[in-house]
């Protein structure tokens, strides 16, 4: 059995490479769309620029584990975990059906290739043991998805399980899948996986196809992760980057694979057609040192950490304005890091974004022997 199932693998990975999808541009409408539930969003600013019955409940098969990925991610980032790590398979992890890479009870292998399985073979065995590797069961690992769910706003959602095989109420909604695959691509090492088409695992004796065609076929795809099961359709979150414009484009319920790709490529090429990062450039008003009232000193410098970027729609960077907010002055001590002001971009009335203006120094408030002291050096100069 695990021989055809090894067979078929490699056979869907030479079908799905054997040709490009055509893109389209320019105005999008929802029914140029063919999945009922759809949602591009911009990444760095978590904006939705077209949604079509983006808040609707429903399956989202292997699109489950950008959650499960993300925890993986968290969990290097905060030391509990290393790619390193030997993770041994259980037998609940070797039993998972759909997509495998036919783990034995026992049987060991890298974080690294399990992380590398679980995004290009979509493994729900491998799904499994980093789930088991870092919690201790699959059951403690989905408590720990629905909770860093709500902390994401995702509203939508309940988990059941870690590799989104079918199962009643596991459910979630094409807004919050891009919210938990926006968070996944903070953490750029994804990318090392996500960006893979073909690779072996067990020293080559395993070969690994990814499912997400666009990786051939779309100028800028990063990733992110395909799904499909009965109860789900067809399902992608697909990322891409192009001029510093990040976008996520989520794609539930399509009825056949080429459909869900179609209709990816369309929402990012809607995307990139349309919008734009712009960087106005940081105002020479929002730099000028503020005075300090019985301070130390008599004024303090300030710095911002604006980037400027700013999201657009392509032909409107002329009508974008610049606001900086500045405080006449600031009542000593003075802490560095203190805001002071902010400089406002907004763009037809509306705030797009704002960035804090922040002392660059400390001062320290004047007092009477200090006074003493400034009074005495005056004194000698005459």
């Amino acid at each position: 059995m695990k021989f055809w199932k090894r067979a078929l693998c490699l056979g869907l990975g030479a079908l799905l490479a054997a040709s490009a999808l055509p893109v389209t541009a320019g105005a999008l409408s929802e029914e140029d769309l063919t999945a009922p539930s759809a949602v591009l969003m911009e990444a760095s600013t978590g904006k939705v620029l077209f949604e079509k019955n983006s808040h609707e409940v429903r399956a989202c098969a292997s699109i489950t584990k950008v959650m499960t990925l993300l925890l993986v991610m968290e969990a290097i980032d905060q030391g509990r975990m290393s790619l390193t790590d030997t993770i041994t398979a259980s037998e609940h992890a070797s039993s998972m059906g759909g997509s495998d890479i036919w783990l034995e009870p026992g049987e060991t292998m890298s974080a690294d290739d399990m992380v590398k399985a679980t995004v290009v073979a979509s493994a729900n065995d491998a799904a499994v043991a980093l789930a088991e590797h870092l919690e201790g069961t699959e059951e403690a690992f989905v408590q720990k998805m629905n909770q860093r769910a709500a902390e994401l706003g995702m509203k939508d959602t309940v988990f059941k399980n870690c590799n989104g095989l079918d199962e009643e109420g596991h459910v979630t909604s094409a807004y919050d899948v891009a919210l938990m695959s926006r968070e996944l691509i903070k953490h750029e090492k994804i990318f090392d996986y996500t960006t893979i088409w073909m690779d072996t695992l067990r020293e080559g004796k395993t070969q690994i196809v990814n499912t997400n065609k666009l990786l051939k076929s779309y100028n800028g795809i990063t990733g992110l992760k395909t799904g499909t099961t009965g109860g789900a359709g067809s399902c992608i979150t697909a990322t891409a980057q192009r001029d510093g414009l990040s976008l996520i484009g989520v794609v539930l319920g399509s009825a056949t694979g080429k459909e869900r790709f179609t209709d990816a490529a369309a929402l990012l090429d809607y995307g990139f057609s349309n919008y734009m990062i712009y960087t106005p450039g940081l105002p020479e008003e929002a730099l000028q040192p503020v005075p300090v009232v019985n301070g130390m000193q008599s004024q303090v410098a300030v710095e911002s950490a604006a980037s400027g970027s700013v999201l657009l729609t392509k032909g409107r960077e002329k009508d974008l304005k610049t606001e900086v907010k500045l405080s006449e002055s600031v009542e000593a001590p003075v802490a560095k890091g203190q805001q002071l002001g902010k400089i406002v971009y907004t763009l037809d009335g509306e705030v797009l974004t704002e960035y804090p203006i922040t002392a660059a120094g400390d001062v320290e408030q004047i007092s009477f022997f200090s006074a003493l002291g400034i009074l005495a050096r005056e004194l000698l100069r005459l």
